[in-house]
């Protein structure tokens, strides 16, 4: 029979067990030949009286195969003298009181819902071919990161049905290439019952959802992404869990992961239940699902949701601090780093807590990058105005960049944006139709060119009417569209330019690399600023929000010389009504806005306007 060991069980309780894989869940145990002889079964729950394993291979009989209880250290096993790959199964758990037929929080796969039971599968042996990837990837502060948010259930189907993971990894590859993304973010993949959640209702943290195919299905679309140098990254939920009855929720009949008291458990606004990350079980088994993830599946960061949740109780600054999970987060940073410094680990984080991206050794969260939710919700709210009324609403343009350096923020137009009767990034505008796209086109341009990394929802690339259904494929017809396709060449050619323009990113997350020249044009509702790289280049970016063009308009600029227009979002190949500075720029000597010379330009009507000097 296994033996967990005594140091395992007690780092296990106490939170300093990262590799509890090793110990939970199914395990196919092979000969010298390499042949399966039998199938051991572990699982922890301390509180129960009773054990057993039952599923497809004993007709479900609660008597068949019972665990034994290794010692009092709460965990129970059983070898069982067969080969169960792909065995269905669950634990049945006597309490004493009640009955509980639960699935295993170990396991590496699960039967497609409807079903909730788990899947014995063999996890190992999967032949990775991203060597490339993992050697040259590095870390991405000073780099381009665009990051496409990705519902898989919903980005295309076939004839209503998913697409599976080996199926789709074709489009999607080229798609993301054709866009100019360099990561792809999978909103939740792992397990969960169901699809209106979006995956953030999690009863298999292990398995990776049978909805798409098989574990090793995702490894191989994984692989490929990489194969491509698309970075990939998963949404995680370490804070609160499904309350389905086959779950961890109450896994032995009392409150193992989740908190003791009912007021810091039961989510009420999410209907789900708040785990207690002050738990050590709950901390071990967490923290070594993340590093499973990274070692198994590849996966290159984590997005944690609802950290405003775990900073303060249900997520409200009254109900106080959570320190149980401000040391979670501290610990769940440090163990990753130490795997792989260039992972990275972001949070969607609503709170002003301090420090949430500085490193624990300073005293921070050890988050490497967070969500910044005031930009979206200020530049949203602003552009939804109508241009008249902007005049009053300067301060949600220019109040970001007072805070912009204070922590290493990604810009995010998400999921969370485009559903529940918010409308779509197009919609969200105001005007008519044709300043509705102009107005989309404007807000692109501020975001690619304000300092932070970039994050958009799928479908927003090319500007979607309707609000997102998690039930149904997105509005691919769109592209049969002018403006769409040309709201579409617009986002793509932005994103080609930041990837390939330093003055964009190099110094995302450093004051030098950011200048105001006029953030003081209320009456006109004109935004003017530069971005630099180290070398000292530089881009001017000048963003006009009426729907009124200005010519000769005097624009202040850092060096003499000669300004080439790169890119303005009134060309008639992006929908617009073609005003554009098509010769040179010259300076002239005086001072404006602050610098010792200036330029004559033509700013186009809802338009966003990028320049470089000539060299």
């Amino acid at each position: 029979m296994y033996k967990i060991s005594k140091e395992d069980a007690y780092f296990f309780t106490n939170g300093k067990l990262f590799d509890a894989k090793r110990i939970f869940g199914s395990f196919l145990n092979r000969n010298a030949e390499g042949v399966i002889e039998s199938t051991r079964f572990t699982v922890y729950a301390p509180n129960a009286k009773h054990v057993s394993v039952i599923g497809d291979f004993n007709d479900w009989s609660i008597y068949a195969h019972a665990l034994t209880k290794i010692d009092d250290l709460g965990v129970w096993s059983v070898t069982i003298p067969w080969n169960l790959e792909w065995a269905t199964y669950k634990y049945f758990i006597d309490t004493g009181s009640e009955t509980l037929y639960k699935a295993d929080p170990y396991a590496t796969f699960a039967e497609e819902r409807p079903g909730t039971s788990s899947k014995v599968y063999d996890i190992d042996g999967y032949q990775w071919n991203d060597h490339d990837w993992q050697y040259s990837k590095g870390k991405v502060y000073d780099k381009p990161m665009a990051i496409y948010e990705l519902h898989l259930g919903s980005w295309r189907r076939r004839y209503g049905q998913f697409v599976k993971y080996n199926e789709i990894v074709d489009e999607l590859i080229q798609h993301i290439k054709e866009q100019n993304f360099t990561h792809v973010e999978l909103m939740p993949v792992y397990e969960h019952p169901l699809d209106d959640s979006w995956g953030y209702q999690g009863t298999g943290y292990f398995a990776a959802t049978s909805r798409f195919g098989v574990p090793k299905d995702l490894m191989y679309m994984i692989d490929r992404l990489h194969q491509e140098n698309i970075g990939v990254l998963l949404d995680w939920v370490p804070g609160h869990i499904c309350r389905d009855a086959h779950g961890l929720y109450f896994f032995d009949g009392t409150p193992l992961f989740e908190h003791d008291e009912e007021w810091k458990r039961e989510n009420k606004v999410w209907g789900t239940a708040n785990l207690d990350l002050s738990k050590g079980t709950t901390r071990s088994f967490l923290i070594s699902n993340a590093l499973f993830w990274m070692e198994y599946f590849h996966i290159d960061g984590f997005r944690i949701d609802a950290v405003a949740n775990l900073i303060y109780y249900l997520g409200d600054l009254r109900n106080g601090v959570n320190e149980g999970a401000l040391h979670f987060l501290r610990e769940l940073s440090t163990q990753i780093f130490k795997k792989d410094d260039r992972v990275l680990l972001m949070a969607e984080d609503s709170t002003a807590y301090p420090g949430v991206t500085k490193p624990v050794s300073a005293g921070g969260l050890g988050f490497n990058y967070k969500w910044n939710m005031g930009f979206m919700n200020d530049v949203l709210k602003y552009f939804k105005k109508d241009p008249i009324y902007r005049k009053w609403h300067h301060n949600n343009i220019t109040f970001g960049l007072t805070y912009a350096f204070s922590e290493q923020f990604i810009l995010p137009f998400s999921h969370d944006e485009v559903v529940h009767g918010k409308g779509t990034l197009l919609t969200k505008m105001s005007g008519d139709y044709w300043q509705k796209f102009a107005n989309y086109k404007t807000l692109i341009g501020l975001w690619i060119t304000h300092p932070g990394k970039k994050l958009l929802f799928m479908g927003q690339e090319f500007a979607q009417f309707s609000e997102w259904d998690h039930n149904d494929s997105l509005d691919w017809n769109l592209f049969e569209y002018e403006s769409h396709r040309t709201a579409n060449r617009f986002v793509r050619d932005m994103l080609d330019l930041y990837k390939n323009s330093k003055e964009l990113y190099e110094q995302d997350h450093d004051p030098k690399g950011f200048m105001w020249i006029d953030p003081n044009n209320k009456a006109q509702s004109i935004f003017s600023y530069c971005r630099f790289a180290r070398d000292g280049s530089f881009y001017v970016v000048v963003l006009n929000m009426t729907p009124l063009a200005h010519h000769n308009y005097e624009l202040g600029v850092p060096q003499k010389g000669t300004y080439v227009e790169v890119i303005n979002s009134d060309r008639d190949i992006y929908g617009g009504s073609n005003q554009y500075n098509g010769a040179r720029l010259f300076t002239y000597d005086g001072k404006r806005h602050n610098q010792e010379q200036y330029i004559k330009m033509l700013i186009a009507p809802l338009s966003v306007t990028i320049l470089k000097l000539e060299k």
